[in-house]
């Protein structure tokens, strides 16, 4: 019987130089959900996805995916790791200068041996469920911004994965497109019987979909709890957090000297 738990993180830290990224960081991700990770920007979000996929190591701590330690994961196993995960980018990262239907394509051409003729079925069927059937012929350049999120979302799926990993998949949308990858996420979630994780700082749209969260600031984790306990939370963090405030636990101005003292000295 497989672990409850798809991703387990204990004691994690990461440092980029001086710059202290991560420390002490705990959490998990349990199968079949949707788990958001939120904080502000520079909180530490996008390096635990690359910890996760293994694309850099911890300094100290442990992340298992699937019950085993990631970093200690030779080139072969990060292969066979990464074969079941899906990256949904936050700039899309399609290729520009192949169709839409090649970009869902290009990673069953290049990591599978399957024929032709069920590539073509399984590519129509990834973009069907995205609603973008009728766009295959499309150039990436020909679509909306929203429409090129959902191509994306497409060939995150394309090779039916265990966890799918979101990186701000909402940013920059309209609030029609950004309704419309929300539903798509939840929706597909479910009927692929997947784990995704929602990395954002856009909190409503991630409690809208996400059956569990965690709050990251400053690299350790501050909160955690369902949508509903997150809302209700009086945790100063949270409660700037989910209410837009400017000022609170993260200050709105950056640290410095007292303004008359500047003027004085100006």
């Amino acid at each position: 019987m497989a672990d409850e738990n798809i991703i387990e993180v204990q004691d994690l830290y990461f440092s980029y130089g001086d710059n202290r990224v991560l420390h002490g960081l705990d959490l998990r991700v349990q199968r079949g959900k949707v788990v958001a990770i939120l904080g502000v920007s520079g909180s530490g979000k996008s390096t635990l996805l690359k910890l996760i996929g293994g694309q850099i190591k911890p300094q100290h701590g442990t992340v298992r995916v699937n019950g085993e330690i990631v970093g200690d994961m030779d080139s072969d196993g990060l292969y066979a790791l990464r074969r079941e995960m899906g990256m949904m980018f936050q700039s899309g990262g399609l290729f520009s200068d192949i169709s839409v239907y090649e970009n869902i394509a290009f990673p069953l051409r290049e990591l599978t041996d399957l024929p032709d003729d069920l590539i073509h079925r399984m590519v129509l069927m990834k973009l069907h469920a995205v609603g973008l059937r009728g766009a295959s012929t499309l150039m990436p350049n020909e679509l909306s911004g929203g429409m090129a999120r959902r191509v994306a979302l497409a060939r995150a799926i394309a090779l039916d994965p265990q966890l799918i990993m979101y990186d701000e998949p909402f940013a920059g949308l309209d609030p029609i497109s950004l309704n419309v990858i929300a539903h798509l996420i939840r929706s597909l979630n479910d009927a692929l019987d997947v784990t995704s994780i929602i990395v954002s700082y856009d909190v409503m749209e991630s409690l809208m979909v996400a059956d569990y969260a965690y709050f990251i600031h400053d690299g350790a984790l501050v909160a955690e709890g369902t949508s509903q306990e997150i809302l209700a939370s009086k945790d100063p963090f949270v409660h700037q957090f989910v209410n837009a405030q400017p000022d609170g636990p993260v200050a709105f101005h950056h640290p410095a000297r007292p303004l008359r003292e500047a003027l004085r000295l100006a």
